[in-house]
């Protein structure tokens, strides 16, 4: 019980969603979970305080808090001539996500792994965010009007050493190169092997020891964080 309320106190980050330092560079964070206090919002927020140790003003969006749906296959944003080419004619909740995405200096994406791929609001936001921009050109394009950096913070149930048996590496690698083909750059981090449940007593989970979960977590998690901090740090380098 002391090493429960010891982890609920020192490794989770309260999500913060707006600090504003007087920086010209600001760096925003996309939380594609729907728990906005726990592992993905706790590494998010990390990666934005070191960001913010340099000076730079954050933002967090939590997804799962938006009213909108995937892309439609409308094609308005390749359409020759069309007023959104180039841009998603969709209007919703996202729309000013993507303007301040525009005029941001870095992008950090954050999803736990749910079934072997990334959320479902994140999957619709990528969509929405990447297929505009990316040009159906014998070799890929951006029309993105700028050069920004970007990163992407996975969690997942998973141990770390059976990543492979589920083809996750190939699925961070490919949603990689879609941001440097959008952005310009990417980078990548991974947090395995997470403490699922607030109290795992009040669930069934007999798959999964709670006292090796809590344990990594105590163990490897700070390093997570620390990992993350340093991520936010280095999006922020010119």
């Amino acid at each position: 019980m002391g090493l429960k309320k010891k982890l609920t106190e020192k490794n989770f980050y309260v999500s913060i969603y707006y600090v504003g330092g007087g920086s010209s560079m600001n760096v925003i964070g996309i939380n594609g979970s729907p728990r906005k206090k726990w592992n993905t919002a706790t590494l998010l927020g990390k990666a934005l305080e070191g960001a913010r140790s340099k000076g730079a003003d954050t933002e967090i969006i939590n997804l799962y808090d938006l009213d909108y749906k995937g892309c439609k296959s409308c094609f308005s944003c390749k359409t020759i001539k069309s007023k959104s080419y180039g841009r998603c004619a969709v209007n919703d909740d996202l729309t000013e996500v993507f303007k301040k995405i525009e005029v941001a200096d870095a992008v950090i994406l954050g999803s736990p792994i749910y079934f072997g791929n990334v959320t479902g609001e994140m999957r619709s936001f990528m969509e929405r965010l990447i297929f505009p921009y990316f040009t159906y050109t014998m070799t890929p394009q951006s029309l993105f009007p700028n050069k920004i950096k970007s990163g992407f913070i996975y969690t997942m149930n998973v141990p770390v050493e059976h990543m492979n048996d589920f083809g996750y590496p190939l699925i961070f690698k490919m949603n990689e190169q879609y941001l440097t083909i959008l952005f310009g750059s990417a980078e990548s981090m991974y947090s395995c092997d997470t403490y699922q449940f607030k109290d795992y007593s009040k669930v069934l989970c007999e798959r999964f020891d709670e006292e090796h979960k809590a344990k990594h977590r105590e163990e490897q998690f700070p390093r997570d964080m620390e990992n993350a901090f340093e991520m936010g740090v280095r999006l922020t380098k010119e």
